[in-house]
């Protein structure tokens, strides 16, 4: 990502952060635009440009408010459909299907000796991201701010695999996502090192739709585990690949969205702008 375009998202995801925490104040533009040290004018596009709506439209989606009634809604339950990802029915994401593939018990004990790892470094309208595969799958999506230091996280996940920043197949799908781009987006995989309860977890958040929440005692509660929520907690912590397995939209049973791997200004973020983008295509 350019400096330009990283410093553009960081005043968003200021902005957002400060909608945020200001809901109940209803901030004006020109209160945003000086939070984040520009003219109201080139704040409104910048913004309109990033979310597709103004400011203000974008504000109902980011108050803990809308988190609170997406909850409490009985029709909107998370789990209506099996491994129900992206927009069904909107015709952009209808054909995106993810796909969890564990690493075999050699893989997983061996720490991927003799394993072929391509990564990539890209950008996202959410931050600058490093993204990783093997021949089986997506194994890795993180944001970084430093690639030396992306590399290197990257390398703990696996200590004995070999490591090459090439292209690789699967990644034109996964940048597409990120860049705001659904169009012939088509089927994904995953190539995941966990155990199996993570793995559960995981491909229990890949049934939450865009624009929706829930919470950890939801999901333990779907996994057949519901004393488990502390757990869950942990495994979602340990998410490999960020926003496509979207552990983002977990959130307390309070409403509070707290934090997040990657920050949590940027989960506010994501949960905001799918909010906005489930609005857009379903009107």
């Amino acid at each position: 990502m350019s400096v330009q375009h990283q410093s553009n998202f960081n005043r968003i995801a200021e902005a957002i952060d400060y909608l945020k925490n200001n809901f109940t104040c209803q901030p004006s533009l020109d209160e945003l635009a000086a939070h984040v040290h520009m003219s109201p004018f080139h704040f409104q596009k910048m913004f309109s440009d990033w979310a597709g709506v103004s400011p203000k439209k974008f504000l109902q989606y980011i108050t803990v408010i809308h988190a609170k009634n997406m909850l409490r809604n009985k029709q909107a339950t998370l789990f209506d459909t099996a491994l129900k990802t992206g927009l069904s029915g909107t015709g952009r994401l209808h054909d995106l299907f993810i796909n969890i593939e564990g690493m075999t018990p050699g893989e997983y004990k061996n720490d991927g000796k003799d394993l072929a790892i391509d990564y990539c470094f890209a950008e996202s309208i959410f931050g600058n991201i490093i993204v990783a595969a093997t021949q089986k799958g997506i194994c890795y999506i993180a944001f970084y701010d430093d690639k030396k230091s992306a590399i290197a996280h990257l390398q703990k996940s696996f200590l004995k695999a070999s490591y090459i920043e090439k292209d690789n197949p699967f990644f034109k799908n996964v940048l597409a996502i990120f860049n705001n781009n659904f169009e012939d987006i088509g089927k994904m995989k995953l190539h995941l090192k966990g155990t199996e309860f993570q793995l559960k977890v995981w491909e229990t958040l890949l049934t939450i739709p865009t624009g929706q929440l829930s919470t950890y005692g939801n999901i333990a509660t779907k996994i057949n585990n519901p004393k488990a929520a502390r757990a869950v907690g942990s495994a979602i912590a340990d998410n490999p690949v960020a926003f496509l397995i979207p552990c983002h939209r977990v959130i307390q049973s309070t409403g509070i969205f707290g934090g997040y791997m990657w920050g949590p200004k940027r989960k506010t973020a994501m949960i905001g702008w799918e909010g906005v983008l489930v609005e857009l295509l379903n009107c």
